[in-house]
């Protein structure tokens, strides 16, 4: 009789814990602590944070049920009649459709320019998403236990990276580490104003490049460069806090070319991968799509409260993902121009994004410290990762896969995390500042880490 009481609490509480969990509650701090207040409870408790609060307002709704606001209801009310009157009036004018317009999203008419680019796009990507697809079945056809001991192969490599090598890279912190398309090239850039190219494994260095006045935040190297690309062509780009973005080769010490137009930070360049465009997001709280090939700028979206941190192209090219100081992400089609996708339930600013190789998954990291899994498929998040102690700094899938995910983080280290599931298979733990950034290699050997300590690191397989 005991056992069957005991066994009846824990359903109790089980079913208790999945009704709150089906409560939708606002991610507003500020209206989550009015709603508390009209309930009379306190509206913050010793050291508890927005997503404790959360909870706590969840868990009275549960308890208690919701309570009616009679100023909401007021206002909405009046709301209502206002829309009453409004179309009364445009009724009476016989202007119906400046009504209707004032309710959808308003897209301005492009240059000439940005419509060749557009259909450049999609002629580009369309081809690439059937190779895609294609691949995606081909690889659904395979038996179930083949498919899952490539995965579980994967997930054991890199349960056995360890540090392989540690250098001082730069006099200030080191903001952003990428590899080559090779594989064999390692760029860094630091807030120094100097960007710097690293030999692998080695870790000597090849070549200063000079020419920022100010932080640089990012430098990244074209999709073809070190493979396809001549080294004489402008193979990689980097920016700074001053605004600059400019172009470099692998032979020369000084920039090719600048792209301006910026008149505040500019946090990220991304390259699309076909390497004809450049992408920038600036803290103006746009984000900007440039034309190499005429180093002209194409496009000018909008779309963010604040300013606009990163962004990713997905594999096929033909969408971008942008993640802003709005703790608000929004996935855009570059084909047509309309945002397609809008993410939703960060509760701090989003640092970090990066799509998944099969193309329609996309990871967002938070000030929050939390990284969400996002569908575009069902359009939500299907997963949240409560990842690292502190923001969430950088996001990369495995290039080649997409079978694992590493995170960084202002908590001092970098995290693996195994798809599907997202299981921590490492913990890469070493650096005695912040982790700024971090990047996998196109072979899947190597992984770098930069920090706030002034100091890169190289991870690989450790080996007897």
């Amino acid at each position: 009789e005991r056992i069957n009481k005991r066994q009846a609490e824990i359903l109790a509480e089980f079913e208790r814990k999945k009704k709150i969990r089906q409560i939708q509650v606002t991610t507003d701090d500020n209206e989550i602590k009015k709603l508390l207040r009209e309930r009379d409870l306190p509206i913050t408790l010793f050291g508890e944070g927005p997503a404790d609060r959360r909870e706590r307002l969840r868990e009275s709704i549960a308890e208690t049920g919701p309570i009616k606001n009679k100023n909401a209801e007021e206002i909405a009310a009046r709301r209502k009649e206002e829309r009453e009157s409004v179309r009364a009036s445009h009724r009476d004018i016989g202007h119906k459709n400046i009504f209707w317009q004032s309710l959808t999203t308003w897209y301005h008419e492009g240059s000439e320019s940005l419509k060749t680019a557009r259909l450049w796009i999609a002629q580009y990507s369309l081809p690439r998403q059937v190779q895609r697809l294609k691949k995606a079945r081909e690889f659904g056809a395979l038996p179930e236990n083949q498919k899952n001991s490539k995965l579980q192969q994967t997930h054991r490599h890199m349960q056995a990276v360890a540090s392989y090598c540690s250098q001082i890279g730069h006099s200030r912190p080191i903001s952003f580490c990428q590899f080559s398309p090779n594989s064999k090239i390692l760029a860094t850039c630091s807030w120094d104003g100097l960007c710097k190219l690293w030999s692998i494994p080695e870790c000597e260095e090849i070549r200063t490049l000079r020419g920022h006045k100010s932080n640089v935040g990012t430098i990244t190297f074209h999709p073809y460069a070190t493979t396809e690309l001549d080294s004489s062509a402008a193979c990689m780009a980097s920016c700074s806090a001053d605004g600059e973005v400019k172009l470099w080769n692998m032979e020369n010490d000084e920039s090719v070319a600048d792209l301006e137009g910026h008149e505040m930070r500019v946090a990220r360049v991304a390259y699309h991968p076909s390497g004809r465009f450049l992408a920038t997001t600036c803290y103006d709280k746009s984000w900007r799509l440039w034309d190499l090939q005429t180093t002209q700028e194409v496009l000018h979206q909008e779309g963010h409260s604040k300013g606009v941190h990163d962004i990713s192209f997905q594999i096929d090219g033909s969408l971008a993902a942008t993640g802003g100081l709005d703790a608000y992400g929004r996935v855009w089609d570059l084909r047509t121009g309309r945002c397609v996708f809008f993410l939703e339930g960060h509760l701090k600013e989003m640092y970090a994004v990066c799509f998944s190789p099969n193309g329609y998954q996309l990871a967002s990291g938070s000030g929050d410290n939390s990284v969400k899994i996002w569908d575009l498929r069902k359009t939500s998040c299907i997963y949240t990762i409560p990842a690292h102690t502190n923001l969430v700094s950088r996001l990369q899938y495995q290039k080649s896969n997409g079978n694992y995910l590493i995170t960084s983080s202002y908590d001092s280290t970098a995290k693996i995390w195994g798809y599907p599931g997202y299981v921590p298979l490492k913990t890469l733990a070493g650096h005695e500042g912040k982790v700024m950034c971090v990047d996998s290699s196109e072979d899947g050997e190597y992984i770098a880490t930069c920090s706030f300590d002034r100091t890169f690191k190289l991870w690989a397989k450790e080996t007897n």
